[in-house]
């Protein structure tokens, strides 16, 4: 058994940290020890404070608890490696799957669920699923969507107005969306109570920006890596989405857990931006695993051995940040 190891220098520091990449030639079989004996190399640990706004806290509001049911919107054009990369990472949040790779999208959701506790609130699972799924692909509200006047009639079609479904609208990569591309790469709020997320497939508008790490960022020489599912608008759309998912059910109606501002929260995912595994650093996303198979970079699997890149946590009990790796 052996690793690749890659000295990385994160730019504009005179640091270098030591990237730990899994050998292609790894069985599946070996994935768990590899993993264990991968943790040892790591320089930095995974828990690390990252938001410039400090700790995250309570602030007294509702989070989303029990059982939440999405109404989907596919808006615009989408791939069917698109759709099904985000579909199942839906599915992942609440079933592990029968590989015993480790780790799984359970995990990473089981971050997210503490915040129950630290509300003390309980710490029960909060469970998702897909009730009411819509396509609109012809763009009926146009190619750029505002927040005041198109995002509430996407929610409506999404929803159909009702109020105990969360609207989840993807825009494909011909749409505009406002606030989108301007500091976030996502968003997520209530219009008449009813709850919405809004992501974007970011490949045409955004990159270098909400693409990272599968793309390389503007003025940066740091390092990008492949996307699990082969297919960058997939992925990104994942990162993005689980970004603003996280915010949702932590944050809901920006007063729940949050650190600065509360009209531009630092939340659960934004307080460790650019952060994926262990070691990270401007530029650099941490410690990772790459698919045998594509060379895909992951840190957590899913239902149907599918393989996800997902984003760092604040977690609330050590209010630092943690990750898969």
């Amino acid at each position: 058994m052996h690793y690749k190891r890659r000295l990385l220098s994160p730019r504009g520091t005179g640091e270098r940290r030591l990237q730990v990449i899994m050998a292609s030639s790894f069985p599946r079989s070996h994935l768990v020890v590899s993993l264990v004996l991968s943790l040892l190399l790591v320089l930095l640990p995974a828990g690390f404070s990252a938001s410039k706004d400090g700790p995250l806290t309570y602030h007294g509001g509702p989070i989303l608890q029990g059982e939440v049911n999405f109404a989907l919107l596919w808006y615009g054009q989408w791939g069917k490696v698109q759709k099904s990369a985000i579909s199942t990472f839906i599915k992942s949040l609440n079933t592990p799957g029968t590989s015993g790779a480790q780790p799984k999208v359970t995990s990473w959701w089981k971050t997210i669920e503490s915040y129950q506790a630290a509300a003390r609130k309980g710490n029960r699972p909060i469970k998702v699923k897909v009730a009411k799924t819509t396509t609109d692909a012809s763009y009926s509200q146009g190619k750029v969507i505002t927040e005041d006047v198109y995002i509430p009639a996407l929610v409506k079609k999404a929803t159909g107005g009702d109020p105990n479904l969360v609207a989840v609208i993807f825009t494909s990569r011909q749409v505009t969306v406002q606030g989108i591309c301007t500091g976030a790469c996502s968003l997520h709020g209530t219009i008449d109570k009813t709850a919405y997320i809004v992501v974007g497939n970011p490949e045409t508008e955004c990159p270098g920006f909400c693409d990272w790490p599968f793309a390389q960022p503007k003025n940066s020489k740091g390092v990008t890596l492949k996307p699990p599912s082969g297919d960058i608008g997939a992925d990104a759309t994942v990162i993005n989405f689980a970004t603003a998912l996280a915010g949702a059910v932590t944050n809901f109606n920006n007063t729940g857990f949050y650190a600065g501002a509360p009209t531009k929260p630092t939340e659960a995912i934004t307080a460790c931006s650019g952060i994926f595994g262990g070691g990270a650093s401007k530029d650099n996303p941490g410690k990772v695993n790459i698919d045998s198979k594509n060379g895909g970079a992951f840190n957590a699997e899913g239902v149907n051995n599918q393989k996800f890149l997902l984003p760092g946590v604040w977690n609330p009990n050590t209010k630092s940040c943690w990750t898969l790796l």
